[in-house]
């Protein structure tokens, strides 16, 4: 099973150096003891509260291109401090990587409150998705409504494999504008047919065409 190791030191003085070694050394072989492949070693010399440490954000893009499992570090607080420490073990809960620490001997041992937060932030999360779909799926029926009919306007440019397009389709921006639509709806109804695009882009780019068109 493949894994990561995260070192982390709170200053840049060369005397952390030492204490950056002996957490790689110990943490090899605790990943080694638990049958774990280390696939990499990341390493910060930043403070615990800030969230934006090299190494960090690196390990965090790592493991979700390639699917790693556990992430083994020397005790939580190498991970981060107050808020952030939450944040992190959040995005790892969502790539389903386990956290090991010396300090536990196995698997993190996180508190009551710890564990509480984390299942509300993931609730939260779901909510915040199922709302989101909502509003696409509001958007297309209000479209229709209108006599909007995406089989026939977008025949040319379907995708099968539901990539997301680079391209603005303009002429349905236009068109769903014309029909009523928000700036934001648009955006909800075209990123439900495939097309990742922000309300602030539906919105410039539909004053670019009124511009253009000299349309008041």
């Amino acid at each position: 099973m493949k894994s990561v190791i995260y070192c982390r030191v709170s200053t840049e003085k060369e005397s952390q150096e030492t204490s950056l070694q002996r957490q790689e050394e110990e943490l090899l072989e605790f990943a080694a003891l638990h049958n774990y492949e280390v696939e990499k070693v990341f390493i910060d010399q930043h403070s615990g509260y800030d969230i934006e440490r090299e190494g960090l954000l690196d390990l965090l893009d790592y493991i979700k291109e390639n699917e790693i499992k556990a992430i083994f570090v020397q005790d939580e607080t190498r991970i981060g401090r107050g808020n952030g420490r939450m944040a992190v073990l959040h995005l790892l809960q969502k790539t389903n990587t386990s956290v090991y620490t010396l300090q536990d001997k196995g698997v993190i041992n996180l508190n009551e409150m710890d564990s509480m937060l984390l299942e509300i932030l993931a609730l939260v999360e779901e909510y915040q998705r199922k709302l989101h779909n909502a509003k696409i799926r509001r958007g297309m029926k209000k479209a229709v409504s209108q006599g909007y009919r995406p089989e026939k306007n977008l025949k040319t440019k379907g995708n099968p494999e539901g990539r997301e397009r680079i391209d603005v389709p303009l002429e349905e921006v236009v068109r769903l504008r014309n029909a009523g639509l928000t700036y934001e709806e648009i955006s909800m109804t075209l990123k439900g047919l495939g097309f990742n695009i922000s309300k602030a882009t539906v919105h410039r780019r539909y004053i670019e065409y009124i511009e253009a068109h000299g349309v008041k």
